[in-house]
């Protein structure tokens, strides 16, 4: 197992689109550990003096390639050697921390849950990790509890290169706060090496993102990532110690919560006894279907299943 640092400057940075040919900025071997940097903020949401700013920020505004059909920073790609389409890369978490002192959220027009409802607006917020709270301007502490909003992996070639803003079978703008440190997120891979990059860090978020933006900051993660070829995943699944989690998006968020549902009566079907019919039951009983996100365009809804339910009825 070898560990890598990959820095986010103008050259790791790609700025608002995933696309499959990229030149990793990175390859590894499976089961090697990756030191990833993101940045967050464009010029014009960037607070004074007294608030620490990555200083490789400066220089990726000014020359990371750039598709205005994203919004997102990311840091990336790397790829993982002999990945090929119909496997999956197991992205284990295991570290995630803040590069900075502040975090920013914003309200834009026509954006968000209540799209034409609300005015537009935006706060900096002071984030102290010694302390692990995050202070907002009108004095509210609210506990850090950070993670990617994006992580995802090249989309097939066919599909060109696509925005950062929606999640879909690649993963990308998933935006789901369980993926903390600790979780394990399964991503198909799509294109050769796979092609996993990050960015998007978020200080806090609650469930649904409703006004379009977290705590938004400059992050660091450290990612243990496997190749795995015994995995019929073809959409974004992940673990935590104590649950299974299963995704769906659609452009309807009911839509959404039906694929998540599906999917996690697949993955119960593969790992225990229970018939579907068992499975759809125990899901109504322990299961709970969550709102990712409702303002990517791609709707997210995400089933959690804690482990503990499938006590006595795994296989083998």
């Amino acid at each position: 197992m070898a560990k890598h640092h990959l820095e986010a400057s103008a050259q790791t940075a790609h700025w608002g689109w995933f696309e499959a040919g990229m030149t990793p900025a990175l390859t590894i071997e499976s089961g090697d550990v990756v030191t990833i940097d993101s940045v967050s903020g464009v010029q014009g949401n960037l607070p004074g003096e007294g608030f620490h700013i990555p200083p490789e920020l400066h220089e990726i505004h000014a020359h990371a390639p750039r598709n205005a059909i994203g919004p997102h920073i990311l840091t990336g790609p790397v790829a993982v050697r002999g990945a090929q389409p119909g496997d999956v890369l197991e992205i284990r978490i295991r570290r995630v921390g803040l590069r900075q002192d502040w975090g920013y959220t914003l309200v834009r027009p026509l954006a968000g849950a209540l799209a034409r409802e609300i005015e537009a607006g935006f706060i900096f917020t002071r984030l102290d990790e010694a302390a692990g709270t995050a202070t907002l301007p009108w004095g509210t502490e609210l506990p850090l509890d950070p993670f990617f909003g994006v992580m995802g992996v090249a989309p097939p070639p066919a599909w060109g290169p696509i925005s950062t803003i929606q999640p879909r079978a690649h993963g990308g703008n998933i935006d789901c706060k369980e993926l903390r440190a600790g979780a394990t997120l399964f991503l198909p891979v799509l294109a050769e090496g796979g092609l996993f990059s990050v960015g998007d860090g978020h200080g806090r978020q609650g469930d649904g993102e409703v006004c379009v933006t977290a705590i938004e900051t400059a992050l660091q993660g450290e990612f243990e990532i496997l190749l795995r070829r015994d995995l019929p995943f073809d959409f974004p699944h992940a673990e935590t110690p104590d649950a299974l989690i299963s995704f769906g998006t659609h452009y309807a968020l009911d839509e959404a919560a039906r694929a998540a549902l599906r999917r996690m009566l697949d993955w119960i079907e593969r790992l225990t006894t229970l018939t579907r019919t068992e499975a759809y039951m125990l899901c109504s009983l322990a299961a709970d279907v969550r709102v990712t996100q409702m303002v990517n365009q791609e709707q997210g809804c995400h089933v959690v299943l804690p482990r503990s339910a499938l006590a006595g009825v795994m296989k083998g």
